[in-house]
């Protein structure tokens, strides 16, 4: 991700003052310099745009009638704690940098403003925004595959699975481990055995259903793949495809085990009944081969 690499045109911001005289001219500015922009009358008319339109700007004035800026920033980082909030004020004497901050705004600015000053603030708020979002991106990712790491694994994994009770709908979970790793790794060298993981980091990413499935690398040549609304026959099916686009890509065969959410298994027996699966299947395998 490059983190300074902006692009205007991909910020959509929504501006609110109850004012006309100053609303629409900050819209011009923001048009001029390549953002999308809207503009509210009220906080109480932001709310409601808020729920309309994918907004990752505020612009908000602090004196205005009914809800204040100051309420508004504070109700908007509780419902999109992903938008990124500059307070504005013609009043800076009766309000600090330090109050506006703690309700949750990224910066202040005095009006009037010329557009320099607000271009450098919003840039400023972006690139942070951007670092921040990187290092979460990070934080769950396993930096030689690509895929989520086991620490998110074991955090979707809690969070999939009272969504999938709530919603009625199956969850699937598939564990994966590649056959005889070991003597790959000790026939082609440690930097090889490397590239064939990341080589089946990318089978796998390009077999599940993006935005709705998930894989991760569970450990060492050990991966894992959750299936989000999905039964047995999917589960099998994406296995059976999974090992094949191994297969074919790496030139390594992989065990597999999947097994289909019940309400009586919990986060840790659900992996131990794929984990159950995948050894038979590996051992089964291991059998086939003979002696």
């Amino acid at each position: 991700m490059e983190i300074e690499n902006i692009n205007y045109g991909d910020e959509f911001v929504l501006v609110v003052d109850d004012e006309e005289s100053v609303r629409e001219p900050i819209v011009a500015m923001l048009e001029h310099l390549g953002f999308k922009a809207d503009s509210a009358v009220s906080s109480e008319e932001a709310l409601e745009m808020l729920t309309q339109k994918p907004y990752t700007f505020l612009l908000t004035d602090i004196r205005m009638p009914g809800i204040d800026g100051l309420e508004l920033i504070k109700r908007i980082k509780r419902s999109h704690p992903e938008i990124c909030v500059i307070a504005m004020t013609g009043y800076s004497r009766e309000f600090n940098y330090v109050e506006v901050i703690n309700t949750g705004a990224t910066d202040f600015v005095n009006k009037p403003f010329v557009i320099e000053e607000l271009e450098a603030k919003i840039k400023r708020a972006i690139i942070e925004r951007n670092i921040r979002q990187e290092l979460q991106r990070l934080s769950i990712t396993d930096s030689l595959t690509g895929l989520y790491n086991q620490r998110h694994f074991y955090a979707r994994l809690n969070d999939e699975i009272p969504r999938a009770k709530r919603q009625k709908h199956n969850l699937a979970l598939i564990l994966l481990d590649l056959d005889d790793f070991k003597q790959y790794n000790d026939k082609y060298g440690h930097l090889a055995g490397d590239e064939l993981l990341q080589n089946v980091g990318k089978v796998i990413n390009s077999n599940v259903r993006q935005g709705v499935d998930l894989g991760f690398r569970y450990g060492g040549d050990e991966f894992a793949v959750l299936l989000i609304d999905a039964d047995e026959g999917i589960a099998e099916m994406m296995s059976a495809r999974i090992q094949k686009g191994i297969e074919e890509e790496c030139g390594i065969t992989a065990s597999t085990g999947s097994v289909i959410f019940a309400d009586h298994l919990t986060p840790e027996t659900l992996v131990e009944e794929a984990d159950r699966r995948l050894y038979g299947s590996k051992e089964q395998r291991n059998n086939a081969k003979g002696p």
